[in-house]
C-alpha cells in the first residue's frame, strides 16, 4: 500500500504547490524513509490566505444555515467515502495501526454531520421587560479563525476544531503539523469537493513560527484555537495578547487513574491495558498515572504486565499489529530518558522498558512503585509507558490525582455510586470517566483546566467558542 495522498497549499479555493517554495519532507516512522515532500507557505502566501478569509467571511456569515449544513454533511459523506485512503495516509505519517485510523476518520465525519445539525439549534433568548420593550441576547460568528493542531490525531482534532467554526460562521485558516500534512489535505480536499466557497476554508502547512506570528498578528483573525503542548500554548496566548484575539486552549495533560478495590479486576484490566497503549500512548487524554489500592495492587501490576507483554508492536498497516511507532525521531529518546529516571529512583520495570528495532519504536511499558520524585510522575510521558503505585485511602488518592497542574482527564474504575459521584465533584479535571474511557464524543465538551487549558470542544460548547455574545435593547 503506497502514499497516494498529493499534498498541496488550499488558498482562496485554489490548490498550490512548487513554484520556488521550500519542502520539508514527511516521513513514515516505521523505517524513517521518506514518503513525500510537503509545500511550506511563504509570507506572500499567507497574506493572500488572511485577505481571502476576511473577504469570504461576510458572505459565509450570511448563508441560510441550511445551505451551509448540506455543505458539511457533504464532507461528512466524502470523508467516509474515502475513509480507507485516509487511514491509509494516517497510518503510513502517523504511525497508528489501520483500525485506529478508520475509526478516527469515521468520528471526523460525524463531528461534521453533527455542527451541521446543531448549527440549526443556535437559539437566543429574549429578557423580560415592559409592554412595547424587547432585550434579546444573540449569537455571532466571531470571523476569520486560525486553528493549530497536532500530530497524535491529525485528522479527528482538525476537524472538531473546523467544523464547530465552519458551523458557527467563521472563515478558517488552518496549520496541520508537518509530520501529517496529508490527512489535513484530504480533509480540505473533501470540504473543496463539497462546494465550500473561495476563501471560507484554507490549508496552510508551513514553518510554525512564520505562520502563528503572521496570522495572529494579523487584525484580520479574530480567534486562535490550538491544541498541543503547554508550553507553545502559553507562548500563542502572549502573541495574542497584542491583538486582545480570543483563544481556545487544549493543552497537555498527565491524566491519574483511580483503581479501587471493589472493581471487577479483571474487566477493567481489559479496559486499560488497549487505552494506556491505543496510539502508542501519544493521547492527551491517555490513563498514565495508575493509582491502585494497596489490597489489589500486586495482582492488578502483576495483570497489566502480562497483558502489555502480548502488545504486537509493528506496522501499522499489518493486520496483527495492535501498536506502531512513535511519531517522530523526537519521541523515542525521550521516552527513555523518563523510563532510565524513574528506575533510577527505584521504579521496578515489569514490562518492555527499552527502545524497539528500527524506526521510531518504543516498547509498551511498566513500571511499578514510581515515586513522586520521579520525572514520569511530574512530567508527562506522552508514550507507550504507564507508571503505578499503591494507595490506601480515598483522601491520599484525591490528593495524588490533583497533585499536579494539570487537569485534562482523570478516571477511576469502582462499583460504590457514592464514591464515584465524590470522585466526579473532587478531582480536578475538566473531563472524568468512571467506569469508561468513552470521553470524547461529538456532542460532549472536551477541555481542560488548570494549566491544561480553557475553553471546550465538541458539543454546542465547541460552537459557542467560535461565537461572541451580543446583547440588543430596543424601547
Amino acid at each position: 500500500m503506497g502514499y497516494e495522498t498529493d499534498l498541496k497549499l488550499f488558498i482562496d479555493g485554489i490548490w498550490k504547490t512548487g513554484e520556488g517554495r521550500d519542502a520539508h519532507t514527511v516521513l513514515n516512522p516505521v523505517n524513517a524513509s521518506p514518503i513525500a515532500e510537503v509545500p511550506y507557505a511563504t509570507k506572500a502566501d499567507l497574506d493572500e490566505a488572511l485577505e481571502a478569509s476576511n473577504r469570504a467571511w461576510p458572505e459565509w456569515r450570511s448563508m441560510d444555515v441550511e445551505k451551509r449544513g448540506a455543505i458539511l454533511h457533504k464532507a461528512a459523506q466524502l470523508l467516509r467515502e474515502r475513509v480507507d485512503l485516509i487511514a491509509a495516509t494516517m497510518t503510513q505519517e502517523q504511525g497508528k495501526i489501520l483500525a485506529e485510523s478508520k475509526a478516527e476518520t469515521l468520528a471526523s465525519a460525524q463531528l461534521f454531520d453533527w455542527y451541521a445539525e446543531d448549527a440549526k439549534r443556535d437559539y437566543g433568548r429574549t429578557l423580560v421587560r415592559p409592554a412595547g420593550q424587547v432585550s434579546r441576547v444573540i449569537r455571532q460568528p466571531v470571523g476569520p479563525v486560525a486553528t493549530f493542531t497536532p500530530w497524535n490525531f491529525p485528522l479527528y482534532l482538525l476537524a472538531k476544531k473546523v467544523s464547530a467554526a465552519l458551523a458557527a460562521g467563521c472563515t478558517v485558516i488552518s496549520r496541520p503539523p508537518h509530520e501529517t500534512p496529508g490527512v489535513g489535505t484530504e480533509l480540505f480536499r473533501a470540504l473543496a469537493d463539497a462546494g465550500i466557497p473561495k476563501g471560507v476554508a484554507q490549508l496552510v502547512h508551513g514553518e510554525s513560527g512564520l505562520v502563528s506570528e503572521t496570522l495572529i498578528a494579523s487584525r484580520v483573525i479574530r480567534k486562535v484555537s490550538f491544541t498541543g503542548s503547554t508550553n507553545v500554548g502559553k507562548h500563542l496566548m502572549r502573541l495574542c495578547a497584542d491583538s486582545m484575539t480570543r483563544v481556545t486552549m487544549e493543552l497537555g495533560g498527565h491524566a491519574p487513574v483511580l483503581i479501587f478495590d471493589d472493581c471487577d479486576l479483571e474487566k477493567t484490566l481489559d479496559m486499560v491495558v488497549p487505552q494506556k497503549f491505543r496510539n502508542a500512548g501519544q493521547v492527551c487524554v491517555s490513563p498514565t498515572r495508575f493509582y491502585v489500592q494497596s489490597g489489589i495492587y500486586e495482582a492488578f501490576v502483576k495483570g497489566f504486565a502480562e497483558r502489555t507483554q502480548k502488545v504486537k508492536i509493528g506496522n501499522g498497516l499489518e493486520a496483527d499489529t495492535r501498536m506502531g511507532p512513535l511519531a517522530n525521531s523526537r519521541r523515542p529518546g525521550a521516552i527513555e530518558a523518563l523510563v532510565q529516571d524513574a528506575k533510577a529512583k527505584g521504579a521496578r520495570v515489569l514490562a518492555g522498558g527499552e527502545r524497539g528495532d528500527g524506526g521510531f519504536f518504543f516498547q509498551p511499558t511498566l513500571l511499578a512503585d514510581v515515586p513522586n520524585e520521579a520525572e514520569i510522575m511530574n512530567e508527562e510521558p506522552f508514550g507507550p509507558v504507564a507508571v503505578s503505585r499503591p494507595f490506601d485511602t480515598f483522601e491520599e488518592v484525591i490528593e495524588q490525582a490533583n497533585r499536579l497542574p494539570f487537569g485534562l482527564a482523570a478516571f477511576a474504575f469502582t462499583e460504590n455510586g457514592r464514591r464515584a459521584n465524590l470522585i466526579g465533584d473532587l478531582v480536578e479535571s475538566g473531563m472524568v470517566g468512571i467506569n469508561t474511557f468513552a470521553i470524547s464524543l461529538a456532542d460532549a465538551p472536551f477541555g481542560g483546566v488548570k494549566d491544561s487549558g480553557f475553553g471546550s470542544e465538541g458539543g454546542k460548547e465547541g460552537m459557542e467558542s467560535y461565537q461572541v455574545v451580543k446583547a440588543i435593547h430596543q424601547a
